[in-house]
């Protein structure tokens, strides 16, 4: 008697790559209700600093040192390159942190991941479309705020260039250049902050603990480039890095500081992308 296993069948027409397209993923974070929230807080936060500002007056220089927020009612760039300056170090890690860290564990809570699995859909074509849309998704948010920052802030205090604190300013057209490389490098510095959060959304089966304890690391790396006494150690810490950005708006920019940002933050982020994908591999998923 033969004691051959049976041999694994697929449905006609099954391609693994074909399961769970990148659209469907897409649509499917677009109608949840956090991704509307946090679109309308990035909306709504140049509005409130426009109305900081009719407030509490033309800023001006204090001490006579100006520093870029002085210059924020001096043109539309300057408005939305202080929009960034204002949430680089953490109004924008939380929709990072919410995208990349609400994405497995929350099938997980709602106890679909089992199912999205026995589709079958390939365990690692669940992560790739899941970690592609929540990058997209990250990348949008930071787009959206300088977009309306600027059109805000062009409406407020006109079309015109990018007056720089320390002397000089940008043509309109240059500064807006700028503002898309300023974009750019605060994305790859958040790329550390999506690797914690979906390495953790892969070990968790609670939402709020991976976008948490992401938001968390962030804070505690930031408060550990704030000691001093550690001195160059701080070199390897991606918040060190974080507000590299400002060189980029410079009459001559100077790079070096946003490369060594960006190695530090990609080397990080593909450690933790690795460790996703290797866990979820072997987790036992039963919710």
């Amino acid at each position: 008697m033969s004691t051959l296993a049976p041999r694994a069948e697929t449905a006609d027409g099954y391609r693994a790559r074909r399961t769970l397209p990148l659209r469907v993923e897409l649509v499917r974070q677009l109608k949840r209700r956090r991704t509307f929230v946090m679109g309308a807080v990035l909306v709504a936060l140049p509005f409130v600093l426009a109305v900081a500002f009719a407030i509490g007056g033309d800023p001006g220089a204090r001490n006579g040192q100006v520093t870029l927020m002085d210059t924020a009612t001096a043109s539309g760039a300057n408005f939305a390159a202080v929009n960034l300056f204002v949430s680089a170090g953490f109004l924008l890690v939380i929709p990072v942190a919410l995208f990349c860290g609400d994405t497995v564990a929350s099938e997980a809570s709602w106890s679909s991941l089992r199912y999205l699995l026995a589709a079958p859909v390939p365990r690692a074509r669940l992560l790739w479309s899941k970690l592609v849309i929540g990058l997209g998704l990250s990348l949008a948010a930071m787009v959206l705020l300088p977009v309306v920052a600027l059109a805000v802030g062009t409406a407020a205090y006109g079309w015109g260039p990018l007056e720089i604190p320390t002397g000089g300013a940008l043509a309109p057209g240059t500064a807006a250049q700028r503002l898309v490389v300023v974009v750019a490098y605060i994305f790859v510095s958040q790329l550390v902050t999506a690797g914690l959060a979906f390495w953790l959304s892969t070990r968790t089966d609670a939402p709020l603990g991976a976008v948490g304890g992401a938001v968390g690391l962030t804070i505690v790396g930031n408060v550990l480039d704030a000691v001093t006494a550690l001195g160059h150690w701080r070199d390897v810490l991606p918040a060190h890095w974080q507000f590299a950005w400002a060189d980029a708006v410079q009459p001559r920019p100077e790079w070096s500081g946003m490369i060594q940002g960006t190695v530090v933050s990609v080397t990080y982020a593909l450690v933790l992308f690795a460790l996703a994908f290797r866990g979820f591999a072997r987790k036992d998923v039963v919710s």
